[in-house]
Order: C-alpha cells, then sequence, then structure tokens
C-alpha cells in the first residue's frame, strides 16, 4: 500500500509534502526563501503563463528590462522607496572591486522601466503605451517563507506597465485589467474576489490598488493579483511627458499590474485533495494517461498504442507500459493530477470499448472506441466545469455577513467577513486589531450599515480575513 498524503485539512504539511511529491518545486536549495523548478512543475508553471501571455499579447507588447536598477534611479521615489526599503537586495562590488554607484535586484520594476519611457514616449500619438515582462524579482523576506507563496525570489513575476493620456483612460485600463484576470482565473478554476485596498496598504505610490483574492485551505487569504493606478505619481519623478494635439507638455498618467507563481500554488491549494494534485485539463502537463491492463496472461499493450496514436496529435496523452502493477500506476498518476484515466483490458478489446475514469470524481464510465474523440472532449469539460463550481460553492460558503466585530472573528477562523466600515483608517485598524484580521478592501457599495467602531451610518462594505 502506497503511503498517502497527510489529510488537506493540515494544510501546512499536505502542502509542502504535495510540492515534493509531485516534484513542482524543490525547497532543498542552499539558501531560504529561493526554490528550484522541477520539469514537471516547470511544464504546469509554462502552462499557466501560456494562458497569461495569450490573454496579455491581445493588445500588450513582451519586453523585458534589466535586474539591476541603479541606486538613484531607484531612490527618486520616496513614497515607493520607503514601501519597499527593507526587502531590497543591494550590489555593491563588481568582483572585488566596490562599485560607483550601488546597484538594487528590482523588487519591482517601476523605477528600471519608467526612465525608459520618458524616451520612448513623446507624442500623444505614443499612447496608450502597454508593455508586460514575465521576469524574476528579489525581496528580503523576513516572515515565514512558504514555497510559491512567500518567498525571496519570485521566479515568475507578470508585471503590465501601461501609459494613457488622462486619468480617466488609466482607470478604464484599470478595469480593463480586473477583467483580464477574471479571465484568466477562470480558466484556472480559481474562484476570486476584486477589493480596493485600503490606503494603508495600497501599492507604495499609488492613487489606489485594487486587488484579485481566493481562500486558501486553511481559511486564510492568498493575494493572486494587484492592479495599481498610479496617476501621474511617478510621471511626475521620471518627468514622462508628452505633447498633446495642442501642443502642450503634459504628463501621463499611468497602471501597473501583477501576477506572481501565486497563482500556481493557488491551483494546487485550491484544487488538490488527499489523492494529490487535481488540475484542471487545460494546464495538466498530461491531460490523459493509457494504462494497460493484463489479465490471464493476456494485455492490452497493441490496442493501447493505437489509441495513443489516435489521441496523441490532440491532446497530452502518456501511456504507462511500465511493469508495475495498475494499482501503483493509478496511485502515481492521480498523484500527478492527470484529469482522465483511459483503461484497457482483453475484454474491452474484445468489445472495441475503453474504460474512461475521471480524476476529479472518479466516476468510470465504459465508451465504445469508435466514440472516444467525443467522450474524452466532453469529460474534460465537464472536469474544468465541476472544479469550478465546486471551488467556488466552497468560495462563496466562507464568505460570512456580519454586523459585529465578535462575528467577523468567527468568521474569519474559517474564511472572511463581510463588514460595513466608515471608511475612516482609524476604525478600519481598531476593526483589524479586534479580530486579528486584515482588512482586504472595500468592496463595491452593496447596502448601508453601521461602522462597528464609531456607529456611523456607511455604504461602504469590506471584507475582512486573515492573509498570507
Amino acid at each position: 500500500m502506497r503511503e498517502r498524503l497527510p489529510r488537506k485539512e493540515k494544510f501546512s504539511e499536505w502542502y509542502n509534502e504535495l510540492l515534493l511529491r509531485t516534484e513542482i518545486v524543490d525547497v532543498r536549495y542552499p539558501s531560504k526563501g529561493l526554490c528550484v523548478w522541477y520539469p514537471f512543475g516547470f511544464s504546469l508553471r509554462r502552462r499557466i503563463y501560456s494562458i497569461l501571455r495569450s490573454l496579455l499579447d491581445v493588445d500588450h507588447q513582451e519586453v523585458l528590462f534589466p535586474l539591476l536598477i541603479p541606486e538613484n534611479e531607484f531612490m527618486k521615489e520616496s513614497e515607493h522607496i520607503k514601501g519597499f526599503e527593507e526587502e531590497v537586495y543591494w550590489v555593491t562590488k563588481g568582483g572585488s572591486t566596490p562599485l560607483e554607484m550601488p546597484l538594487a535586484l528590482r523588487p519591482t520594476s517601476e523605477t528600471a522601466i519608467y526612465p525608459m519611457l520618458q524616451l520612448w514616449i513623446r507624442s500623444h500619438v505614443d499612447l496608450p503605451l502597454k508593455i508586460y515582462q514575465i521576469v524574476n524579482t528579489f525581496r528580503y523576506e523576513t516572515k515565514h517563507t512558504r514555497p510559491l507563496i512567500r518567498v525571496r525570489e519570485i521566479t515568475s513575476f507578470k508585471e503590465a506597465h501601461t501609459a494613457h493620456a488622462t486619468w480617466a483612460e488609466a482607470e478604464e485600463q484599470v478595469k480593463a485589467a480586473l477583467k483580464l484576470y477574471s479571465e484568466f482565473f477562470r480558466r484556472l478554476a480559481i474562484p476570486h474576489v476584486i477589493t480596493k485596498r485600503p490606503d494603508w496598504d495600497k501599492f507604495p505610490g499609488a492613487d489606489y490598488s485594487m486587488a484579485v483574492d481566493t481562500l486558501m485551505p486553511d481559511g486564510k487569504t492568498l493575494q493572486i493579483g494587484t492592479v495599481h493606478h498610479l496617476g501621474t505619481n511617478f510621471a511626475e519623478t521620471f518627468d514622462v511627458r508628452y505633447e498633446d494635439p495642442e501642443g502642450e507638455q503634459r504628463y501621463v498618467n499611468q497602471t501597473c499590474y501583477g501576477i506572481s507563481e501565486r497563482c500556481v500554488a493557488a491551483v494546487i491549494a485550491v484544487h488538490g485533495d488527499d489523492r494529490g494534485l487535481v488540475l484542471p485539463p487545460e494546464i495538466a502537463p498530461t491531460q490523459i494517461i493509457i494504462i494497460p491492463i493484463v489479465s490471464k496472461g493476456k494485455d492490452a499493450l497493441g490496442a493501447c498504442k493505437r489509441i495513443l496514436d489516435m489521441l496523441k496529435d490532440v491532446y497530452r496523452v502518456v501511456l504507462d507500459n511500465s511493469q508495475e502493477r495498475p494499482g501503483a500506476k493509478y496511485y502515481k498518476w492521480e498523484m500527478k493530477g492527470v484529469p482522465l484515466r483511459v483503461e484497457i483490458g482483453p475484454r474491452d478489446m474484445e468489445r472495441g470499448e475503453v474504460t474512461l475514469v475521471r480524476r476529479d470524481t472518479f466516476e468510470r464510465e465504459t465508451v465504445a472506441i469508435s466514440k472516444l474523440n467525443d467522450a474524452i472532449e466532453d469529460k474534460l469539460g465537464a472536469i474544468h466545469a465541476n472544479l469550478y463550481e465546486r471551488a467556488r460553492q466552497s468560495f462563496d460558503s466562507r464568505i460570512v455577513d456580519c454586523k459585529t466585530l465578535d462575528e467577523a472573528k468567527t468568521a474569519i477562523r474559517k474564511g472572511m467577513a463581510k463588514i460595513s466600515w466608515c471608511g475612516e483608517e482609524e476604525c478600519g485598524l481598531c476593526m483589524e486589531d479586534r479580530t486579528g484580521g486584515d482588512i482586504l478592501g472595500e468592496l463595491a457599495k452593496t447596502k448601508r450599515g453601521e461602522c462597528p467602531i464609531c456607529g456611523k451610518k456607511t455604504d461602504k462594505v469590506v471584507l475582512m480575513a486573515r492573509a498570507y
């Protein structure tokens, strides 16, 4: 009997063990907070990010900026620097020679990109400008590190940067970015909520920040995407201006938005179960596993090879013809999260049939080989729909309407509390202190209520939770 994973209710233990057993990342690199991607994990990561690229490439252009940022450029935007000053890695030597100008390893790339935008943008005809890059970033994380969730090297940071003629046009880009993110996470079958972060938790240097959060199995929220309206704050610092149609020089209005490999962590944590990974078909490195069944000295390897030839041009399919017993093969590929298993035995060959087994529900169905392609297409679509629906139901069930802080304190033990807030920072910080949770952000206005601290009537509603 193969050793089972820890139960998912023991989330931290389950998560770490799953990353190791399924070969997503190896955390044994000899420096804290740095991970190595295994081939299987990198394949999963690549397929997830290929979706993101396909969505961005519609109206963005991909670029690549240097990792190193000169200190004088990095230090220009004071509010931005204040937000990152304790997280920056500095390069101070080239070999044994002290550098004339220290270089920062990018924690994010605003201060690397915007000096170049000053050179690229001259006229209103250059706007809007929309670029993105997928790069590694470095932040000296002092809290407890966790693979893919809280790390010192973010190996897969997608950051987009846009420039617009007006503040309103930049705000429309914020809405477009959030719509793009919603589509991205829908294709990963990840339920999520979008909120406007409170001012004390917005991106350093932004006018305001929007964030995308999902819920992890332990009840904590994971921020899986952010979108920031920067106004003219960075444009004024880096002198990024354009000439309008009347010949006037004006500062551009900017946005930036990012997603990290936390999106991979979300897929693993939200969909996985006590048997291992459960992957949406679109991103699974292997979509179909074919397993021959031996019976009375007969095997179906020849039939399996014919099925492999039939499917391999359409799907990512593997034939497991190893000498392991079928049960061991089931265990292995279930752990890897393969969405669909095809079993073929001698009796199936005689009848011209195969057995399909879904990874999400373990439902079994016998299908005629002549109808196999249509059946597989239907099954993979049904698997994605089921993964999203059951994740959404779990997500929705853990968001609780609350009127008092005691109710909110109870709710955030397992999920999110939805509660009124007057909008004053003093009351917001007091709410956080008394519940032990964070104000994730403000939802779209839905109803009137009373602030639980000052009693003021308000139409602001926020989500509170414990956050990673």
